[in-house]
């Protein structure tokens, strides 16, 4: 999927969030992920695994969440970010997420550097929303350099998410 595409895609989704849909309060979140990290251009693919900590302050009249990120594929590269997010409530149980989020780029090698320390991640996830709150969702992003750096190859990850409510994790434990 082409940056140009999942731009099209968010600006949709922001779009819909203008229009209505449902209105819903969740708390903070702990995902984790699991994915197919460089899946488009296959020059250095790998599983990817992520772990973020999404919160549910809501930044006022834009209704923007802030996250933490952090993210490693096996194929050698890693990722630590915060951005933002907002969450998109098509009914009662199907939330979709636009997010975005500067990152430190670690890693790179001869099959595929990303250009640049600073990488930007732009995602887009479409999640089913469970009665605890906990959601499944399945998201696509792009990561990039924005050319700052002196090449900006770019990639994608396919990936699978699992969030679930902090207060519910206490109970785990």
């Amino acid at each position: 999927m082409s940056g140009r595409m999942l731009t099209t895609l968010m600006a949709l989704g922001l779009g819909l969030c203008v229009s209505g849909g449902a209105k819903a309060d969740d708390p903070d979140f702990l995902s984790i992920s699991a994915g197919w990290f460089d899946f488009n251009r296959q020059k250095d693919p790998g599983a990817e695994f992520r772990i973020e900590y999404r919160s549910d302050y809501k930044v006022p009249y834009v209704q923007f969440k802030p996250f933490l990120a952090a993210g490693g594929a096996t194929s050698g590269h890693g990722f630590i970010g915060a951005g933002v997010l907002w969450d998109i409530y098509l009914g009662r149980r199907v939330v979709m997420t636009p997010s975005f989020a500067p990152h430190y780029y670690i890693g790179g090698d001869d099959d595929l550097d990303l250009g640049h320390k600073l990488e930007f991640r732009s995602q887009l996830e479409v999640a089913y929303r469970f009665d605890d709150r906990s959601r499944l969702g399945l998201a696509v992003s792009h990561y990039s350099n924005a050319s700052i750096g002196d090449k900006n190859p770019g990639t994608e990850t396919l990936s699978l998410y699992y969030s679930m409510p902090l207060d519910k994790l206490g109970k785990w434990f």
